[in-house]
């Protein structure tokens, strides 16, 4: 609900969205002192604010003052810079501000303050070419660390050999050892990963999605449950075209061309014609097996479908979570038309973009499991179809403990890494 009302909480914690001050180009300092002015301001709608350096550019609001209220004021720069500042209340109070700025209409800082104005933290972009870096900063807008590479060169090496398989994600940490020995690569040892995202051959763990500053890791942590389960596989890597579904057609065509018979697919998403281009490319591509997650929104999705897991393609299996005793797991998607298999996914013992050990839970992790048995019988039976492939693992199958309608199409493999291959 949008809302236009001047909110009398707000006005007492004297906060506005009017962005004062220059911006001296790529000046941090600058820019907290752009943000502090905004914020020791009134919450007025900004119609005529601005300055020499900003002109006011619109604002949104949206949600009510009774509850929750969130507003964005947005400002372009003298030089073509572009910055946002956003206020977030809850129950008439204000909770934070962030701000943030965008050169050539890239992220470069970003900076949190409290209600009361004082800056808590603060990020930082830095990019020289291909190169991108992210810092996190204190306080005081000084570094808290080294910087953290979010766009590093892939490193060469020697391919491993085994079932070419194909992981479409967020990216992994490929400078890991763990990850980067098990690369495919080509006959110099480049690796053969693409970054279907940015339009590289990085495919760096990070989805951004929500924000530039602050990426969501997943990749690695998937693949690394693949890669313990079996070691009959040689890994591609790709980071998945968010910003253009339309290009998971691309994907799947090099994924093929470069010799995947596998590809798992943790991914899902309500929008339907946002995976038209996959399933058509997935379709003319019907000896290569897809297998995806059913989601952890813990509803039924034959009737609520979610995507690519509600498409009807014979080379897909879709995965879901169940605990130990073959139970759906708590937030597990399911379907009984929809959803083919169970295999436990909860507390999974992996490795994460930082190369710690982590436990992780969800379908999104029962998927490098079903992949990596998949790998391991076509290891052993190079031969086989994606159909065969399919109706070896169907065969596995159990019917699962738990009591009721079944949940899913198959049943349950109680422990898939439990093959003899």
């Amino acid at each position: 609900m949008r809302s236009s009302t001047r909110p009398p909480a707000l006005l007492a914690a004297a906060v506005f969205l009017g962005l004062s001050g220059p911006a001296q180009g790529g000046d941090l300092a600058a820019f907290r002192d752009f943000a502090a002015a905004a914020c020791e301001t009134r919450l007025d709608p900004p119609t005529a604010a601005g300055t020499a350096d900003w002109a006011f550019a619109g604002s949104d609001d949206e949600g009510s003052i009774e509850t929750r209220f969130r507003r964005t004021a947005r400002y372009t720069g003298r030089n073509g810079d572009t910055a946002t500042l956003t206020l977030t209340a809850l129950r008439g109070l204000t909770r934070r501000i962030q701000a943030e700025k965008f050169q050539d209409g890239l992220p470069r800082f970003r900076i949190d303050l409290s209600s009361d104005c004082a800056v808590l933290r603060g990020r930082e972009l830095s990019r020289k070419g291909e190169d991108l870096w992210l810092i996190d900063l204190g306080p005081d807008l000084t570094p808290l660390g080294p910087p953290e590479p979010l766009n590093p060169p892939m490193p060469d090496g020697k391919d491993p050999g085994g079932v070419t398989v194909a992981h479409i994600d967020s990216g992994v940490n490929y400078l890991l050892e763990s990850i980067s020995s098990r690369l495919a690569r080509d006959e110099n040892g480049g690796a053969l990963g693409q970054d279907f995202w940015d339009g590289d051959a990085r495919p760096f763990d990070a989805d951004t999605g929500r924000s530039p500053f602050f990426p969501i890791r997943h990749g690695t942590a998937v693949a690394h449950i693949l890669l313990a389960e079996t070691s009959a596989v040689r890994l591609i890597p790709y980071r998945y075209p968010r910003p253009d579904m339309s290009r998971m057609r691309a994907v799947v065509e090099d994924a093929a061309a470069k010799g995947a018979r596998i590809a798992m697919m943790p991914l899902g998403s309500v929008r339907a014609e946002m995976w038209d281009a996959f399933a058509d490319a997935a379709r003319n591509h019907p000896d290569m097996l897809f297998i995806v997650s059913a989601g952890n929104d813990g509803r039924d999705i034959d009737t609520d479908p979610l995507f690519p897991a509600s498409l009807d393609l014979p080379n897909m299996i879709v995965v879901t979570s169940a605990d130990p005793f073959g139970r759906l797991a708590q937030g597990s998607n399911w379907g009984a038309a929809n959803v083919d298999l169970m295999v436990p996914g909860e507390k999974l013992s992996t490795v994460d973009h930082r190369g710690a050990t982590v436990t992780a839970s969800g379908s999104s992790y029962a998927v490098p499991r079903v992949a990596a048995l998949a790998a391991r019988l076509l290891h052993n039976n190079p031969d086989w179809s994606a159909s065969m492939l399919i109706q070896a693992i169907e065969d596995r199958a159990t019917r699962p403990l738990e009591r009721g309608a079944p949940k899913v199409r198959w049943g349950w493999i109680p422990n898939p890494s439990d093959d003899g291959g």
